[in-house]
């Protein structure tokens, strides 16, 4: 199943750039065949920078920071910039399994609070996906500041099963049908357990990265645990944060705006054109006391080069 989804998401994970010359051949009345030759390739990456007291930096410059791609480093970049997003988007998962049964009622009313600090964002920039037995459920799509989602979140736990990694794909995949000038943020409340899903939590990592989704995870259980070591794993491929539901609704707002009003994008060259899945990582040159948060990487395809 692994195999099957890397396959499908191999496309839109590229997290390269095609300055290209474009050649299209085809009938009359038919859709042309593109053929791309590419003459130069380019890595992009978009990535969020903090100080040692976990603040946002809107002030970086290009000398500050190197990137490691694979084994080459990067100090050479074709271009710095402040990321420009239009707006930002935010899908918030509930998990209301049997496993966080009683910290239930405290998991609903941060999300309540959550969704009432997010100022800035629009009203129809916020939804919240759930499940109810096996199946993902969306309970409100874009509007649920406006839409009274205090009434519309059961206010029990579900209990029985939990498919999280599902749940995960699912809400990952309602996100990606916004466009590529949008910020798009999966906020997970979860104690990280998974019972039934079809998919696995490598997948689930997988398609939020390969959607350019960010995935911030409010652990509801503080013990160390192999469901809190999974939401870890989730944010820091993907570039997000990790908190605990005791930090707050107000920690995780902040850090959600504050990381969308001081991003950035890089493009550099691509290092070299080899098959598969390049790991990609971000280190200050000069102050040990940076901090970056980018995705974890980018896939090269196959019959590129």
């Amino acid at each position: 199943m692994g195999q099957l989804l890397a396959h499908r998401y191999n496309l839109p994970v590229l997290l390269f750039l095609l300055v290209c010359q474009l050649c299209a051949f085809g009938a009359p009345g038919e859709t042309p065949e593109t053929v791309y030759r590419a003459n130069v390739s380019e890595v992009r990456i978009t990535f969020s920078a903090t100080d040692q007291y976990n603040h946002a930096i809107a002030t970086l410059n290009p000398g500050d920071l190197a990137v490691l791609d694979k084994d080459v480093i990067v100090r050479n970049f074709q271009s710095f910039t402040l990321a420009h997003f239009t707006r930002l988007e935010i899908t918030i998962l509930i998990d209301p399994s049997e496993s966080v049964g009683a910290q239930y009622r405290e998991e609903i009313a941060h999300v309540l609070e959550l969704i009432s600090k997010t100022s800035g964002v629009p009203d129809d920039s916020i939804s919240i996906v759930s499940f109810q037995g096996v199946q993902p459920t969306l309970i409100c799509k874009g509007n649920c500041r406006t839409s009274q989602a205090a009434d519309l979140i059961p206010s029990t736990a579900s209990g029985g099963v939990t498919p999280l990694y599902d749940s995960v794909i699912f809400s990952a995949d309602t996100l990606s049908q916004q466009d590529s000038e949008v910020r798009r943020v999966l906020i997970v409340f979860s104690d990280g357990e998974d019972t039934i899903s079809r998919h696995s939590a490598s997948d689930a990592i997988e398609v939020p990265l390969a959607h350019d989704i960010e995935v911030y995870a409010v652990a509801i259980r503080p013990s160390i645990s192999r469901g809190n070591v999974f939401l870890q794993n989730l944010a820091a491929a993907t570039g997000g944060r990790t908190f605990r539901l005791s930090d707050g609704a107000n920690s995780v707002a902040d850090a959600v705006l504050d990381d969308f009003r001081a991003s950035y994008q890089l493009t550099y060259k691509l290092p070299y054109m080899t098959e598969g899945f390049h790991t990609v990582r971000i280190v200050a040159t000069h102050d040990s006391n940076l901090h970056f948060r980018c995705r974890r990487g980018y896939f090269y395809p196959a019959g590129k080069h």
